[in-house]
């Protein structure tokens, strides 16, 4: 019965994404990425030259778990650099943006979880160790990588409740996993509890590795440093509607603040609704071909107000941007999209400011409590708790110090997980 209805369930969505695909970008993306997938697997497979080699296979819903599954993936690159990695997205946001990552030899979309494409998918691509980033269960896929006895894993797995609904459908999941590596004991507790005593361990969030080797890596940015050359600076992240309409008018009576603005969504449609909440705001497009930004942000003699809003119009740049911020605010915490990654701004020492509903996420709620972060409910609130920062400089480096340290004592993930791996030696063709 499970099977019956994930099939029904499964040819409905595809059909749902087909017709939305004739008005939504993003439906178009997943539709059109997706068209002779098997001749393009083919093709990128003839351009493989080391055909005896072990084949990892990693998929990711979207770019953020992509972040987190890449540390182990590239440090599988590092100790096996003739090994084939594939990469698969379910997602159009996560594809777009890594579809030319140097790290794996092809990256694809995933078809759709139809028996006939996982069978014919798995067989051409024929994977020694297949990894799964965080959660997003294929039924058809992870039973045809069962029963073909191909080693699969889990990589920080958040697996905390299921409804009476869903629960028999994870449990089938689930099973069929060599093992469940996830972020916290109360994953592994509820896995154990339903009857996953053998196969789980808890490893971590390989994010926080990832994250340090980001700000480890840290290259300046010419135009984003000029516009903030001299100034305090907020750099909001990953905002939606309901984050940016808190930051509207905190931005219009702190013209002497520097706010970088880094939306969620980057279409034109939602850069020009910024612009015109944000009149004294300029494009980083705007900027970034010159090297100096302050001609156009500080000039004396203009009579227009100073410009001092910079909103990101791409993808991709937000972790470095955070580098620059005295504060951050990380967006999703006002709406049901949820709370997205503050520990790309917690790793460079500043203090993240994000809305009230962020339960859901393990970090924030741990970075509350080590000091690092603070949740507010409403632009009143938002207000008052940046001006107690701004105006008490010790207590601004004390909060960034405590993100910073609570980042550096998450770490070990990917190292725990190659551990498992070379040592049951699930590399070895």
């Amino acid at each position: 019965m499970i099977i019956i209805t994930y099939n029904v369930f499964i040819r409905l969505y595809g059909f749902a994404l087909k017709l939305a695909s004739l008005w939504n970008p993003k439906a178009k993306l997943w539709v059109n990425g997706r068209k002779n997938f098997f001749e393009k697997l083919e093709k990128k497979q003839k351009s493989l030259t080391n055909n005896n080699q072990p084949v990892i296979w990693m998929h990711c819903a979207s770019l953020g778990e992509f972040e987190q599954g890449r540390p182990v993936l590239e440090k599988i690159r590092e100790q096996q650099p003739h090994s084939n990695i594939i990469v698969t997205f379910f997602s159009p946001s996560g594809y777009e943006i890594r579809k030319d990552y140097p790290g794996a030899d092809i990256v694809l979309y995933l078809p759709l979880d139809t028996p006939s494409n996982a069978r014919k998918f798995i067989q051409k691509i024929s994977p020694t160790l297949v990894l799964w980033v965080r959660y997003e269960f294929w039924l058809h896929y992870l039973g045809e990588i069962k029963r073909k006895e191909i080693p699969l894993l889990l990589l920080s797995g958040t697996i905390q409740k299921s409804n009476f609904f869903y629960k028999p459908y994870l449990k089938r999941s689930l099973r069929c996993f060599t093992h469940l590596f996830v972020q916290s004991q109360l994953s592994a507790q509820f896995l154990r509890n339903e009857g996953f005593e053998q196969n789980v361990a808890v490893a971590g969030d390989t994010r926080f590795d990832r994250v340090i080797e980001i700000a480890e890596s840290f290259k300046p940015i010419a135009a984003v440093e000029a516009f903030c050359r001299g100034h305090r600076v907020l750099v909001a992240g990953s905002t939606w509607l309901e984050d940016e309409e808190e930051l509207i008018h905190y931005v219009k009576v702190n013209p002497e603040i520097r706010f970088i603005i880094a939306p969620h969504e980057v279409d034109r449609e939602n850069i020009r609704y910024l612009q015109k909440e944000f009149p004294h705001s300029i494009l980083f497009s705007a900027i970034q071909s010159r090297s100096s930004g302050d001609d156009i942000i500080d000039n004396p003699n203009r009579d227009t107000p100073v410009i001092n809003t910079l909103i990101i119009d791409n993808i991709g740049m937000l972790s470095s941007l955070y580098q620059y911020a005295d504060i951050a605010y990380i967006g999703g915490g006002f709406g049901d999209t949820g709370l997205h990654n503050i520990l790309e701004a917690a790793v460079y020492g500043k203090p993240v400011f994000f809305g009230p509903v962020f339960q859901q996420n393990l970090e924030a709620v741990n970075m509350i409590d080590a000091g690092g972060a603070i949740s507010i409910e409403n632009a009143l609130e938002l207000e008052n708790e940046l001006n107690r920062l701004w105006n008490d400089e010790a207590l601004l480096r004390k909060k960034g110090d405590c993100a910073k340290q609570f980042v550096y004592a998450h770490t070990g993930a990917t190292r725990y997980i190659l551990d498992y791996i070379y040592k049951n030696r699930l590399l070895t063709k």
